[in-house]
């Protein structure tokens, strides 16, 4: 097999598992509190320092657009969940965080989407197979970044 048919395999196989995985996770979603996008959002700020973040920053986590990103944020600043402030260092940008309250349903929601994550893919590979799987993502992450 050819490099280029290798790696067309490779990514097909990678793409199909995917979609897979995430449609049984968006199907057994534990909450009706936050969309799974929603969720994405705040445990994308949940994991930077004093969970915080640009918005135009947080649209490099986010397989979305920058106007849905301003959505998703606008409506979980509406419920509390998120706030918005200028941000100091650059007055034409927007610092999104996660309150105290958005953090707690956070917290909550991670731990059944845990117990899916776990029984859809941990179930599946070995300890060994998923730390392998762990570097190998990680890998082309670092790869693929301009």
């Amino acid at each position: 097999m050819s490099d280029s048919a290798a790696a067309v395999t490779a990514w097909e196989a990678l793409f199909r598992a995917q979609v897979s995985v995430m449609r049984y996770l968006n199907a057994d979603f534990p909450s009706g509190d936050l969309s799974l996008n929603e969720y994405d959002v705040m445990f994308n700020l949940s994991r930077q320092p004093g969970r915080r973040l640009r918005i135009r920053d947080l649209n490099q986590h986010l397989l979305l657009t920058q106007p849905s990103v301003s959505r998703l944020v606008d409506r979980l600043t509406a419920r509390g969940l998120v706030t918005k402030m200028a941000d100091p260092d650059d007055a034409r940008g927007i610092v999104a965080a996660l309150s105290d309250e958005g953090f707690e349903l956070f917290r909550q929601v991670a731990r059944g989407h845990i117990r899916s994550i776990t029984a859809r893919v941990g179930s599946t590979l070995t300890t060994e197979e998923l730390a392998t799987l762990t570097e190998l993502c990680d890998k082309l992450r670092l790869g693929a970044t301009p």
